[in-house]
């Protein structure tokens, strides 16, 4: 299996395993836990999942002093990234966070063309059109939902975050530092950050007595949407590239909406299927790649000749 094809399949992993943050995460909300818990939790089972990790593949721990700040630096934008969009839950209904979340794309295309000379090609721009076109479909408000300006302004506080990691992830000193010793730091040095506001909001919430599965949920949802995604998005990043890999991220909403009908007995409509097809469509065209396209035209061309180069029985 080549380089490309490899970042493309950990890219849908990261974003199908991503997207099963609404299957381990409501039932948490639904027994008290706040968003903090939640989150302090959520990285705090990642870090020995991916310890172990590390020490099954017999790398170590150790790091340059050169990296540490860096490494810092990206582990506050990806926690600051979940704080801000879980944030902006308290100002605006969630499904319209969630939707606003997916402008990042547009924002590592932009990160990537002004200050890295990156050509937006056609495709791209097409690919990142469909994709927020199909995520939209997805989108289910009750018309009466307004935006707040304290919400959205979290959001897309969310969306640069994750945008500027997905980007320096790939465009820094950082990138020599292999995958899962990466995915560890940040993973650590992100978790530090719900830390210190556990201590400055006295402590966090614990599941209810009698609910002791509940520990099953955040064990999951440290080891899915966390360790398994973020050490899936950094590869990805290494093997495809920014933009190729936040398009891919579109798929996000289609394993929640796939949860959401198979486990939580959510309608599927016409609209959902109008928004999948969208999505998949678009990174369809992401994973065929700029040569692949025109060579998938051409056999479809040769499939259909015009009548004028048929012969005449």
């Amino acid at each position: 299996m080549n380089t490309k094809a490899k970042g493309y399949i950990l890219g849908i992993i990261a974003a199908a395993t991503y997207g099963m943050n609404p299957l381990f995460a409501l039932p948490l909300y639904a027994h008290g836990l706040d968003a903090d818990s939640v989150l302090f939790f959520r990285y705090l089972f990642a870090i020995p999942i991916l310890g172990a990790m590390l020490r099954i593949r017999g790398r170590n721990f150790r790091i340059g002093r050169h990296h540490i700040l860096p490494l810092f630096a990206m582990g506050m934008l990806f926690a600051l990234s979940s704080l801000t969009l879980f944030g902006s839950y308290n100002y605006m209904d969630s499904g319209i966070a969630s939707t606003l979340l997916f402008v990042y794309p547009v924002m590592v295309a932009a990160i990537m063309t002004l200050f890295f000379g990156e050509r937006l090609t056609i495709q791209s721009t097409l690919c990142l059109a469909g994709t927020i076109g199909g995520i939209l479909l997805l989108y289910k408000g009750d018309g009466t939902a307004t935006l707040s300006l304290t919400g959205t302004v979290l959001v897309m506080a969310s969306s640069l975050s994750y945008a500027i990691y997905i980007v320096a992830v790939n465009r820094s000193r950082l990138q020599h530092i292999p995958t899962l010793q990466l995915t560890f730091y940040v993973t650590l040095f992100g978790w530090m950050l719900f830390a210190v506001r556990a201590i400055l909001h006295h402590g966090v919430c614990l599941p209810p007595d009698g609910h002791a599965y509940l520990w099953l949920f955040m064990f999951a949802l440290g080891l899915l949407p966390t360790a398994v995604s973020l050490l899936c998005t950094t590869a990805a990043i290494h093997y495809i590239g920014s933009t190729p890999t936040a398009i891919l991220g579109a798929l996000e909403p289609v394993t929640a909406i796939v949860f959401g009908v198979t486990v939580f007995g959510e309608v599927l409509t016409l609209r959902d299927v109008a928004g999948i097809v969208l999505i998949i469509t678009a990174v369809s065209l992401v994973i065929c790649g700029a040569k692949g396209i025109p060579s998938i035209l051409v056999r479809l061309r040769k499939m259909f000749p015009s009548i004028r180069h048929r012969k005449s029985f």
